[in-house]
C-alpha cells in the first residue's frame, strides 16, 4: 500500500500560551479526496499553514510525501488554492498563468493553452482577471496551483461563492485531479462540498480530532437516521414545538445551529406521522413552508459531532 502523500503525527501549536492544536494526527491519501472540517477556532487554517510550510509547529512531526513541509523538494511537488486565489487583478487570464508557469519551470507554450481548454477558460484567455466571474476566477485559482502538476493539492473553499454551474464545474475538475492520482485535501465550511467531494473526512474541534471517517460511515454512526425536518414560515415557539411533538409521538430534536425556523422532529417518519404533522399545523393556522424525511446528512452528523465536543458530551 502507498505511503500516505500527508503524515500529521501529534502537532501542537499555541499561540501567546494558549493551545490552538493540541496532538492532531491525521494523514491524506495518494488518489483521495481528504477533507479537514472543523468550527471557526477549530485548529484547521493553522494545522494546514503547518502542512503548507508557512507556520512552524510548536510540537509534532509533518511529512508532505515524505519530505519537510516548506523543504524544496515538498515544494517542487505541492499545489496550494487559497480562497482568494491571490491572482493580479489587471492581468490576462493566459499572462497569470503563463508567469506562473515560467516561474516553476514549465514548458508555459504548450501546458498554457493545454489548462485554458481543460479549465474552460480559453474563451476568456485574454480576459483581465478583475473582469472574470467568480467562477472563472476560481478556476484561475485552481490553474495555479495545478500547473506544477502537484502530487500534494490544498483547497481552501474551491466553491465559495460561486453558482450552482461553476460550482460543479470546480468539483468535476477537483474530482479529475484525484483520479488522476493527486491526494487533494479540502477544507471547507459547505458540508454539501465536502459530502459530495471527500473520500474522507477529519472533524476537528478545540485543536483536536474528534472523528475521522468516509462521509457515509459518519452519517450512518452519527446522523439521526429517523428524524422528521419541517420548515414553518414563521418560527414555533417551544411550546407549540414540544405539543407538535407530542401529537405525533416525536421528541423535538435539539440541532446546533438550525435556523428559528427549521424544527428537527426525532421520529419514524410514517405516513400516519406525516399526516399527525400537517393536520397539527393546520389546526393551529402554522404554515409549512418544506418537510423533509429520512436519514440525516454530514452535515447533521457535523453539527451534532461538533455539539458533542463542545459541551463535552459522548458520542
Amino acid at each position: 500500500m502507498p505511503s500516505p502523500a500527508l503524515v500529521i503525527d501529534d502537532l501542537h501549536v499555541a499561540y501567546a500560551g494558549r493551545g490552538v492544536v493540541d496532538g492532531l494526527s491525521l494523514t491524506a491519501g495518494a488518489g483521495r479526496i481528504t477533507a479537514v472540517l472543523g468550527p471557526n477556532g477549530a485548529g484547521k487554517t493553522t494545522t494546514i499553514e503547518c502542512a503548507e510550510g508557512l507556520r512552524r509547529p510548536d510540537r509534532g512531526t509533518i511529512a508532505v510525501l515524505g519530505h519537510r513541509p516548506g523543504s524544496d523538494e515538498a515544494r517542487a511537488a505541492v499545489g496550494v488554492m487559497l480562497q482568494d486565489g491571490g491572482l493580479p487583478m489587471g492581468r490576462s487570464t493566459r499572462d497569470v498563468l503563463t508567469l506562473l508557469a515560467r516561474l516553476r519551470g514549465r514548458d508555459a507554450g504548450t501546458e498554457v493553452p493545454a489548462l485554458l481548454e481543460r479549465l474552460d477558460l480559453a474563451d476568456v484567455a485574454r480576459t483581465s482577471v478583475r473582469r472574470l466571474s467568480g467562477g472563472q476566477r476560481q478556476r484561475v485559482a485552481l490553474g495555479a496551483a495545478m500547473l506544477s502538476e502537484p502530487a500534494l493539492l490544498f483547497l481552501d473553499e474551491p466553491s465559495a461563492g460561486l453558482d450552482p454551474h461553476s460550482r460543479r464545474a470546480v468539483w468535476d475538475l477537483v474530482r479529475a485531479l484525484r483520479d488522476g492520482g493527486t491526494a487533494v485535501v479540502l477544507t471547507t465550511h459547505l458540508l454539501e462540498e465536502a459530502e459530495a467531494l471527500a473520500d474522507v473526512v477529519h472533524v476537528m474541534a478545540r485543536g483536536r480530532l474528534v472523528v475521522s471517517g468516509s462521509p457515509r460511515e459518519l452519517v450512518e454512526r452519527h446522523a439521526a437516521p429517523d428524524t422528521v425536518r419541517l420548515r414553518t414560515a414563521a418560527p414555533l415557539a417551544h411550546e407549540a414545538a414540544e405539543d407538535l411533538a407530542l401529537a405525533v409521538g416525536a421528541r423535538v430534536e435539539t440541532v446546533p445551529a438550525m435556523p428559528d425556523d427549521v424544527l428537527v422532529l426525532r421520529r419514524d417518519p410514517a405516513p400516519e406521522v406525516l399526516a399527525g404533522i400537517t393536520s397539527w399545523c393546520a389546526d393551529h393556522d402554522v404554515r409549512l413552508t418544506a418537510l423533509e424525511v429520512g436519514g440525516g446528512t454530514l452535515e447533521d452528523a457535523y453539527l451534532r459531532l461538533t455539539a458533542l465536543e463542545a459541551t463535552g458530551g459522548t458520542r
